[in-house]
């Protein structure tokens, strides 16, 4: 497979942080000088949060960050040092931030890997294996955390029964089935039958509207075909560690606003795993969303998923939650690109020659 490097650069642009950063700013901003009832004093409140939840929902961050270290170096057979597992991680959290959640960050993942010293074919197979384990935990783990949340998972929003009706559960369920089906399909593709599923591209994309496509196609195939290659044969012990850090990573990124919300208001057991649900709601949404990172829808949905638990404080924790959980890594992301294109690029050139 070969990666178009100028597309890469383009999205692997410092001066890309702008963009969300502007979006999300105007968003925030229209949000409170449209609503009558929000104040500077909605604001004052955030000193009325507890130091030790705060502290708390930071240190899940941190928890967060480690466990996607950790997986990436196992996904890799440790081929990665931990420093160089720092930079993978760090970069394609800021390819994510800066490019619509729809797009993603994964062909620039790929693009990493392989810059790191890793052959493209297990890059792609690596990269892979972490969109499907992602794709599962929210297929898996999404009934069960629904089931336990009692029925109280969608919530109960003027403002969104009036834009959309019943449309956010049509459009979850609709959501959670083509998930379902494509980790499914993938992972049979990958795991089952990859010549199959190659088989199956090229008879579709015969098809004389999609006829164009066809090529695009096969060489998907190939890379699916050549991602199983390097699968294949991993133990039990391989997958054990990185099946955990996957539920490790998405209960820690859940966990973090549970935590900040509890800094502001009390959360009984229930509470917290009704949070936790709606969480999984959202994250469907702002999966959908056209903007870098969801940036402005993100801040949207905050208010009418959460705003029964919080009170006055749902416009202050919406600022807080995105500082902490999306910033930072428009941030990281500026100062440790130009860092690692002198390690990976002029530094290995400087050495050949």
């Amino acid at each position: 497979m070969k990666l178009d490097n100028k597309k890469i650069f383009q999205t692997l642009n410092p001066n890309k942080v702008w963009v969300p950063v502007i979006i999300g700013l105007a968003i925030v901003f229209a949000m409170f000088y449209m609503d009558p009832n929000l104040t500077s004093e909605n604001l004052k409140v955030v000193i009325d949060a507890s130091p030790l939840f705060i502290f708390l929902a930071i240190l899940v961050i941190f928890f967060r960050d480690f466990g996607y270290v950790y997986r990436i170096r196992e996904i890799t057979d440790r081929q990665l040092t931990w420093t160089r597992s720092i930079y993978v991680i760090i970069l394609w959290e800021f390819a994510s931030a800066v490019t619509p959640s729809v797009v993603g960050g994964t062909a620039v993942a790929m693009f990493i890997l392989n810059k790191e010293g890793i052959k493209m074919g297990k890059a792609i197979a690596y990269v892979m294996v972490t969109a499907i384990l992602d794709n599962l935990f929210f297929v898996i783990g999404a009934p069960i955390i629904l089931y336990f949340a009692q029925g109280n998972i969608f919530p109960e929003s003027k403002l969104l029964e009036s834009q959309l009706g019943d449309s956010l559960q049509a459009i979850f369920w609709l959501s959670y089935a083509l998930y379902a089906s494509y980790s499914l399909v993938m992972a049979a593709a990958l795991f089952y039958r990859p010549r199959v599923f190659k088989w199956l591209l090229i008879k579709i994309f015969s098809i004389k509207f999609l006829r164009k496509w066809k090529h695009d196609a096969q060489e998907y195939g190939n890379q699916i075909i050549e991602a199983s290659k390097q699968l294949s044969g991993k133990t039990f012990n391989y997958w054990l560690p990185i099946i955990g850090a996957t539920i490790f990573v998405w209960s820690s990124r859940y966990l973090m606003l549970n935590a900040l919300i509890s800094a502001f208001v009390p959360l009984d057991l229930l509470d917290h795993v009704i949070v936790f649900a709606r969480q999984v709601i959202m994250w469907i949404v702002m999966m959908i969303s056209p903007t870098p990172g969801s940036s402005g829808t993100a801040e949207f949905f905050y208010g009418q998923f959460f705003a029964e638990f919080l009170g006055k404080y749902t416009f202050v924790t919406s600022i807080v939650w995105r500082l902490l959980s999306y910033y930072p890594y428009l941030i990281l992301g500026a100062i440790f690109l130009p860092r690692w294109i002198r390690q990976v690029f002029f530094k290995k050139k400087t050495e050949e020659e």
